[in-house]
């Protein structure tokens, strides 16, 4: 291993310890081989040196530059978590169009393909995520399973028991389920509702609650979340005004989940918005509302290994995210041509699209 100054390094050398920021948050990992870029990242952090193994040659760098098995996997992974993921929004279709009260439901057709999709669903990603071929009429059947993929990852990374994982996810599956009953017309209306229209949508987290009542298959807290994902720790929810722990732990993480992708996926009355300013918007304006240690651990994660990602931004400008700042997660330092954006510091901007 050898300290060398900044000026020093050239391209091709591997970094043997990682590069902290002044903050305490990882720039580079250990193991990184620098590049023109990350020799302009460093010095955008103003890093003085770093330690370097040996020179790499021309064949190792040849080497590192060719998808690694893990990368070939990860690639066939994304296939098949595609795959399973439109045959669960297939099943959901006639569910959710054709349903009728009394007829049976086909929880166990349900349920095996949720599993099947969740064992695989290693590829997922909150933040980056786009359904393919997404239509502005099939919004239900996407949000309901992006939802239950979401509370999947939210029960695990909140410490849930590894027995509630599958509920989870299941409630986050069928929590509209109500919405069977609710008029077509107002479900797919591209205005406003009106004061009696609202009222009847809010209807479907009872329908909901009292279609699964009889189905022994589905346990309880699954039920109740279905009848709670809409109600809120201060009171101000619905259908029942119920406040902090008189609401199921599955219903506050369906919620969560639920209202980052009623925000980020397109509507028919409704454009989606950026994943990073849907998350800002649940940081502030959930207060008192959704379970702060929730909203927290949520954002957390979904932000936590994003170095990379290749962002516009609202002035139109496109660039890379290079640092999180754990104090500021919504708001990274971006690299454009141009220069380095502090989002922290330049708040009129923000992360409009992630686009890679």
């Amino acid at each position: 291993m050898l300290t060398v100054q900044l000026d020093q390094v050239k391209p091709g050398d591997r970094l043997t310890q990682n590069v902290n920021t002044e903050l305490g948050g990882v720039l580079f990992h250990k193991g990184t081989i620098i590049t023109m870029r990350e020799l302009e990242i460093l010095r955008a952090f103003l890093v003085q040196q770093v330690v370097i193994g040996h020179r790499e040659g021309v064949n190792e760098q040849a080497a590192a530059s060719k998808p690694s098995i893990e990368e070939t996997r990860s690639v066939s992974g994304s296939e098949v978590f595609n795959q399973e993921y439109n045959k669960m929004v297939q099943l959901l279709k006639p569910l959710f169009s054709q349903y009728t009260i009394g007829q049976a439901l086909p929880i166990y057709d349900i349920r095996n393909q949720l599993e099947t999709l969740l064992q695989v669903s290693t590829s997922y990603n909150v933040l980056t995520y786009l359904p393919g071929g997404f239509k502005e009429e099939d919004y239900l059947y996407h949000n309901s399973v992006l939802t239950a993929l979401t509370s999947y990852l939210l029960a695990q990374w909140s410490g849930l028991s590894r027995k509630d994982w599958l509920p989870v996810a299941l409630s986050g599956l069928l929590h509209d389920i109500g919405n069977v009953k609710v008029d077509k017309a107002i479900l797919h209306k591209p205005t406003a509702l009106t004061a009696t229209e609202t009222q009847e949508m809010r209807q479907h987290t009872l329908y909901g609650y009292h279609l699964l009542k009889p189905v022994a298959a589905v346990n309880e807290g699954v039920k109740l979340a279905v009848m709670q994902h809409h109600e809120r720790l201060d009171g101000s929810g619905y259908p029942l005004g119920l406040k902090g722990e008189q609401i199921h732990a599955y219903a506050k993480i369906v919620a969560v989940a639920d209202i980052y992708h009623a925000m980020t996926l397109q509507r028919i009355y409704r454009k989606s918005e950026s994943p990073y300013l849907v998350l800002e918007q649940i940081q502030k304006e959930s207060f008192g509302k959704l379970d702060p240690v929730l909203v927290q651990t949520f954002i957390e994660k979904t932000t936590q290994f994003n170095n990379g990602t290749m962002v516009r931004l609202s002035n139109g400008a496109a660039g890379e995210i290079i640092f999180t700042d754990r104090n500021d997660l919504t708001r990274p330092w971006v690299k454009t041509a141009e220069r380095v954006i502090n989002l922290t510091l330049e708040r009129q901007l923000f992360i409009e699209q992630i686009i890679g």
